[in-house]
């Protein structure tokens, strides 16, 4: 099955650079079998840690540097220490800055975690300068798919030769996908059985075994309520204060429920782009899922599936060093909207729309496309589309979204 060679490119990029490399992404994407993988290519001597095994933590609690007293059967090359969940640990960052100095030339160490690692109640002494870090997501179209458009090439045109990259299981990835999310167990297992109750339980842990051992959380029915509620909000502008009058609880009280929900990687928010855009929209940000299958609007599902789609291409292009990319979206007072926005340091480099059937361009991305000028494309579900409209200077695809972003770099 998938090796997650994407990702293993990035890593072979960082690993010289740097002795401590974090690796992030949502819990069950596939972190643990991704670092094992490139333990057994690539190096002779590993040590895993796992800060949920209790054995595995009484060790550190006993001897912090532990993996220092493990025989080497190599004098060659450096021992790999992957340690797993280690953000869960009150004090990782004074102790990941305590092993990479005392270590780093003589060990390699993988950090790997399901809670975004910045995140931390007591931040502890900086780790800045000390590491590289990469994300890993839920499979996606782009990753399913080989080969890409090469990204330079991408970045001169992103709207030509994305046909050159299709293969005839496409549509049938997009379909499983749609049914199952990304995520490798459930896509692999390939039935939506399985899918719902996996699902059902996935939720549910990491707030109650993975939040509360995070946060100090006192209305965890109240918590679950949020959770519940937010597949219902997923493609809108999302109001925090509306959410704080439904559940009776304080504006920062949510505020801070949703952080640790984008931390824990449960849902990520994009936010509006104003630059450039009168009477634009300043606060509202938009939400998403990670296990977008929980929602049953089908639009909302289908923006839902193209914004993690366009989210891991952006945080890959970064984990790279190929930028600063962003993604955002465009909506105004006047209730304008393109869905999103993607950015290179600040500037636009791409609009797109996400729609189920509308196969004609949306009157808000020309209106738009004629105050940026930038290339825009209107993905949608309905099969076998592929239309090009003249906007002045500029040009508008309209495309079966599967096609455009089995190529996505």
């Amino acid at each position: 099955m998938n090796k997650r060679t994407i990702y293993k490119d990035i890593w072979d990029k960082l690993l010289p650079d740097k002795s401590l490399i974090l690796l992030a992404g949502p819990r069950q994407s596939g972190k643990t079998t991704f670092a094992q993988d490139i333990a057994a290519k690539d190096f002779q001597d590993v040590v895993y840690f796992n800060w949920d095994i209790d054995a595995d933590k009484r060790k550190l609690i006993a001897d912090p540097v532990f993996f220092s007293k493990i025989p080497k059967s190599s004098v060659s090359s450096k021992p790999l220490v992957i340690l797993d969940e280690i953000h869960k640990y009150r004090d990782w960052k004074n102790y990941l800055k305590g092993v990479y100095d005392q270590f780093e030339k003589e060990y390699k160490f993988l950090v790997t975690g399901s809670g975004r690692l910045e995140y931390s109640r007591k931040a502890g002494d900086s780790l800045a300068g000390r590491y590289l870090k990469f994300h890993i997501f839920p499979f996606t179209l782009s990753e399913l798919e080989s080969p890409k458009i090469d990204f330079t090439d991408f970045l001169k045109n992103p709207l030509k030769d994305f046909e050159d990259t299709i293969s005839e299981n496409t549509a049938d990835n997009f379909r499983n996908l749609w049914e199952l999310s990304g995520f490798p167990e459930p896509f692999i297992k390939g039935k939506k059985s399985f899918w719902s109750a996996w699902s059902q339980t996935y939720g549910q842990q990491i707030v109650r075994d993975d939040l509360t051992t995070f946060a100090d959380i006192r209305n965890l029915d109240l918590v679950e309520t949020l959770f519940a509620l937010i597949p219902s909000r997923v493609g809108s502008p999302f109001s925090i204060n509306n959410l704080a009058l439904d559940l009776k609880v304080a504006f920062d009280t949510v505020k801070n429920w949703l952080l640790l929900f984008d931390s824990f990687y449960l849902t990520f928010r994009i936010s509006p782009w104003t630059k450039k855009i009168s009477r634009s929209i300043l606060k509202e940000k938009k939400i998403y899922l990670f296990n977008y299958p929980v929602i049953e609007n089908e639009a909302a599902r289908f923006e839902n599936l193209v914004a993690l789609e366009l989210l891991r291409a952006v945080e890959m292009w970064k984990d790279h060093g190929w930028g600063n990319f962003a993604l955002n979206y465009l909506r105004d007072k006047d209730k304008q909207e393109v869905d999103f926005l993607i950015t290179k340091d600040n500037k636009p480099l791409l609009m797109l729309e996400a729609k189920s059937s509308d196969d004609k361009p949306s009157t808000s991305i020309i209106n738009f496309q004629d105050i940026l000028n930038i290339p825009a494309a209107q993905l949608v579900k309905k099969d076998n589309i592929k239309k090009i409209y003249k906007n002045k200077n500029n040009n508008i695809l309209v495309v079966t979204a599967h096609r455009w972003l089995s190529s996505l770099p």
